[in-house]
């Protein structure tokens, strides 16, 4: 062989070998990664090449897939009243991906979860098999009438609502809503419906119940009230408070008025100041309390974390460092302080609940392709949020507020329900918006325990509707009132 010969081969010899080895490397080493890699077209060929597992509620599936013709992407995701489930199922979309029990639970309803094989042996040769079904806790009626309510009203908001005794969630509304049937597929057509949706300032896409936070106004003076009963600011909710209206903060010049005649709050004891919402005394008790122990208090109801339902939500905030003037703001649900619909729902159904707030969660069930259970959810306490006494107390005030005071509107004939209605300003210094309504309510059966709580929050904006006539008493009783309706009958 000559030299020129011996050199080519010894050239193509190390390219070869070269090859070999990154061939080795790719498939050793780089391949799975490349192998679940969303870019990877295959990936999404095989994500779709077969109908799904479904989404069950009440029953029934709300979920389903078809067949589209002529397409490498063989089957699409359609959904039954599709708006009203939105922030439950969220959406699956061969273009933009998924969300919510879509996302969360992609594996279980595509059938790839290791779970839903037969044996060891089929998982580890990746045997296909069929998607799972997933059971939601959800009530068919009480959601129809959480999402009836704020669609009657053409209203921004939400609606969640809990079993305080297990932490079921049976209703958890969010409004505008989607339907996520327009978009399922990837036509030019679906990518321009997402792109209007994912545009629209009013937000369609985002889950209110749970995905954002707001200032939460009067509700929180449930938990300012456990707080000072809690920790002996208050002992006496009948007694009279000496606190004078309109309150003045402390280290500042602003007195903060009531909504009802500053005389009609003026000295008051707690379960009148909570009849009528009046400020003063709250504005005080969370001063009294003071930061530590007002935080304290909230973050054992839930604040400062985020919680997994198994969606997960965002956190609301009781912050730290407040000044004496920020933290008597906290005590009327103002200032730095903010809530999402879920936690407040947390709060009513803790209080409800003799004080223990049980965690909450959205899925009863993981179904195999067969209908045997893969996984099912044991209700499980987040903690003792206040002693079963405090809680008592809250809870004689929140009745007597709904026989007698702010929250009559969610009475039910025969059946005891307590409740707090709200209003809530944008923030500090923001007086060119209309202020947030809220609600929040429980409703017992006669052995004293509660199968329901409600909380409703609902953005005025864009209504059409005057100051004067936004107030969760006006605008969230009836829909608190209604949900609890669908879950007692």
């Amino acid at each position: 062989m000559n030299k020129t010969l011996r050199h080519a081969s010894v050239f193509f010899g190390v390219l070869f070998f070269a090859l070999l080895g990154r061939a080795t490397w790719i498939h050793a080493v780089s391949g799975e990664s490349l192998a679940k890699d969303p870019n990877n077209r295959r990936n999404l060929i095989e994500a779709f090449s077969r109908p799904r597992g479904d989404i069950i509620v009440g029953g029934r599936p709300i979920t389903g897939s078809i067949e589209i013709p002529g397409s490498e992407l063989l089957y699409k995701r359609t959904y039954s009243d599709g708006p009203m489930y939105a922030p439950v199922t969220g959406y699956l979309s061969q273009a933009h991906g998924a969300t919510m029990l879509e996302g969360v639970h992609r594996a279980i309803l595509a059938g790839t979860d290791p779970r839903l094989h037969h044996n060891v042996f089929d998982a580890l040769i990746g045997e296909k098999t069929a998607g799972g079904n997933i059971v939601t806790t959800i009530d068919p009626d009480a959601q129809k009438a959480a999402y009836k309510g704020l669609t009657d009203l053409g209203a921004k908001g939400a609606v969640v609502a809990l079993d305080p005794r297990s932490g079921k969630i049976l209703a958890m509304a969010s409004t505008p809503s989607y339907d996520p049937s327009v978009f399922a597929g990837n036509s030019h057509k679906e990518g321009e419906e997402f792109t209007r949706l994912d545009a629209d300032k009013a937000k369609p896409l985002s889950n209110r119940a749970i995905r954002e936070a707001y200032p939460s106004g009067s509700t929180f003076k449930l938990l300012t009230a456990a707080a000072a009963l809690e920790h002996g600011t208050v002992a006496d909710i009948n007694a009279p408070s000496n606190v004078s209206s309109p309150y003045q903060l402390p280290d500042s010049s602003a007195r903060v008025p009531n909504v009802v005649p500053d005389a009609q709050c003026d000295k008051v004891s707690m379960k009148t100041a909570m009849q009528w919402s009046c400020n003063n005394v709250f504005l005080d008790a969370a001063l009294k309390t003071g930061v530590d122990r007002m935080r304290e208090t909230a973050e054992k109801f839930g604040f400062n974390q985020e919680h997994f339902l198994p969606i997960r939500t965002a956190a609301a905030t009781y912050p730290d460092k407040l000044d004496k003037p920020q933290t008597a703001l906290t005590g009327i649900g103002q200032g730095s302080l903010t809530s999402t619909p879920m936690q407040m729902a947390m709060v009513a159904a803790g209080i409800a609940n003799n004080g223990t707030v049980m965690k909450p969660y959205l899925v009863e069930q993981i179904q195999a392709p067969d209908l045997s259970v893969v996984d099912k959810t044991a209700p499980q306490a987040h903690g003792q949020a206040v002693s079963e006494r405090t809680a008592k107390k809250v809870q004689d005030m929140m009745e007597h507020t709904v026989r007698e005071g702010s929250a009559n509107g969610a009475r039910i004939e025969g059946v005891t329900v307590g409740a707090k209605p709200g209003t809530a300003e944008h923030g500090l210094n923001v007086d060119d918006e209309l202020p947030y309504a809220w609600f929040v309510s429980y409703a017992k059966q006669k052995d004293g325990t509660s199968p329901v709580a409600v909380a409703v929050f609902i953005d005025p904006k864009d209504m059409n509707i005057s100051p004067s006539n936004i107030g969760g008493g006006r605008l969230g009783a009836p829909i608190a009132k209604a949900v609890m309706n669908a879950i007692l009958q």
